[in-house]
């Protein structure tokens, strides 16, 4: 699953216009236009596959703009400020270090923490959307999809659970 597959579910799934993702790619840092989010928008070679999972053969489209790990990093960090709103550090407080996409392996695991805390889900709340798509997971293995990479215990969420959790936060929020 690329970062363009990422974004359309993710779009789909919460119901998010246009226009709202420009605001929320602003909030994270990146100005871009509703062109330019419309060009995001666009499936590219890579994400199309069939029931079987084969990849389909298909031309690639040249409007097409690729999703790059930063720009979905900051939509990301977008999407919890225009959730939740902005959070004010106390003077006193050290600056927190934010949770970002270093590589492709911890993709799935940064998009699951950030949409975690941007629609305060629960950890049952989690494993409802996944067993609304008939994934069973278990608290543990739940948490070590959370972890540190370097924690003995941290495990890689892989595609098939990052799509499978998408498209239950879609029968979460559309029925």
């Amino acid at each position: 699953m690329d970062n363009n597959d990422i974004l359309i579910r993710l779009r789909y799934a919460i119901d998010i216009k246009d226009i709202e993702m420009v605001e929320i790619f602003k909030l994270g840092g990146l100005e871009v236009t509703e062109e330019e989010v419309r060009k995001m928008l666009i499936k590219s070679k890579n994400s199309y596959h069939n029931e079987v999972g084969n990849y389909c053969e298909i031309e690639e489209r040249v409007e097409n703009i690729k999703c790059k790990n930063s720009a979905l990093d900051s939509f990301l960090n977008g999407f919890i400020i225009f959730k939740r709103g902005k959070q004010d550090t106390k003077p006193e407080q050290p600056e927190r270090q934010v949770l970002s996409i270093k590589n492709s392996e911890n993709l799935n695991n940064v998009m699951l923490k950030k949409l975690k805390i941007a629609l305060s889900l629960t950890s049952e709340d989690m494993l409802d959307i996944l067993k609304a798509t008939g994934v069973i997971v278990t608290k543990g293995e739940l948490s070590a999809l959370f972890r540190k990479e370097d924690h003995k215990h941290y495990k890689e969420c892989g595609d098939k659970y990052a799509r499978k959790f998408l498209k239950g936060l879609s029968i979460k929020n559309r029925g």
